[in-house]
């Protein structure tokens, strides 16, 4: 195992770690990069017009702040909130709630994504509503 140490994560060295739907997400902070035992840290990035798949996430809260672009987020069991998101705003999502970002914009909706795990499990949910 990885001691642990102080690591700076720079661009060339970040691990892309999932596709969702059209969203990719590359991690800076993981248990892979620096061997981090209770955060993980990336940046998902959803092209214009499209969206993630529905989730939940089964073993961490997320917490979501919009860094550029505007879009919604979908909620809810059957997906039938819209909340709306831009630019400046923070997001909580609890564990085990449904939900999938949309990108509704002209530009990259672009996402800084933390969780206080550094190993997430994820359950793809099935919906019609994207």
């Amino acid at each position: 195992m990885m001691p642990r140490q102080i690591n700076v994560i720079h661009p060339d060295k970040r691990e892309i770690e999932v596709a969702s739907g059209a969203m990719t997400r590359m991690a800076g902070v993981s248990q892979a990069l620096c061997n981090a035992q209770g955060i993980h840290l990336a940046i998902a990035t959803i092209p214009p017009g499209c969206g993630s798949s529905p989730h939940k996430h089964i073993n961490c809260e997320s917490a979501i702040y919009v860094l550029k672009g505007y879009g919604h987020l979908l909620v809810g069991e059957q997906l039938d909130e819209t909340l709306p998101i831009g630019p400046g705003d923070f997001i909580y999502i609890p564990p085990e709630k449904v939900h999938a970002p949309v990108n509704d914009g002209k530009e990259t909706l672009e996402l800084i994504v933390a969780r206080n795990t550094p190993v997430e499990v994820v359950e793809e949910y099935a919906s019609n509503n994207i």
